[in-house]
């Protein structure tokens, strides 16, 4: 169990994948561009590459854990994470509606 308290602590955002490119080296990974309402995009790495193309991804609206601290994957640092549903394949998280990106998700 966690506890409200630990669980608020996470920032959850809304955010569109403005770009999608495989990370040299690696049969997993995705380097996206995400703009989750900040003065610039940020760079979130996501172990899709195997179930969707980045035109599949570009233009999605997701949602980020976007308080992570970074972390160091493939020479890459991410600096958040793409939240997906683990079925036979992940299913990244969305919005049923558009929305504009940054909005916290409660």
């Amino acid at each position: 169990m966690v506890s409200f308290e630990d669980f608020a602590k996470i920032e959850l955002k809304t955010g569109k994948i403005l770009s999608a490119e495989p990370v040299e080296g690696s049969e997993k990974l995705y380097k996206l561009m995400v703009d989750i309402g900040e003065v610039g995009p940020r760079q979130i790495l996501a172990g899709i590459q195997k179930y969707y193309t980045p035109e599949e991804l570009v233009g999605q609206t997701i949602i980020v854990a976007a308080n992570l601290e970074p972390r160091q994957l493939m020479g890459l640092e991410s600096n958040g994470m793409l939240l997906a549903a683990d079925g036979k394949k992940p299913i990244p998280l969305t919005t049923s509606e558009p929305v504009e990106p940054g909005l916290k998700i409660r």
